[in-house]
């Protein structure tokens, strides 16, 4: 078994949508994310993006990172060092 995993798309019954509430707004930036990096669908949408939006999306991922993580949340969570 890998060392990611993407289970909250797969068990989520609750209403997507955004505006309602912060558990709403939260679950649902999950939600969307999980289902933003499957691997079938981003394959197939990589290659069409311009080079400006591969950079928007890089570089806000980034930020957030930054932004919101420590240094070795970072490690822990990100970069999974360490796990194996």
């Amino acid at each position: 078994m890998g060392i990611h995993s993407h289970t909250f798309v797969e068990e989520y019954a609750g209403l997507v949508g955004f505006g309602l509430d912060r558990q709403t707004d939260e679950n649902t930036v999950i939600y969307y994310l999980q289902k933003f990096s499957d691997d079938a669908l981003i394959k197939h949408l990589i290659p069409k993006l311009p080079n400006r939006a591969l950079e928007d999306i890089f570089n806000l991922i980034n930020r957030m990172l930054k932004e919101n993580l420590s240094e070795s949340e970072y490690h822990r969570f990100f970069l999974k060092d360490g796990i194996e």
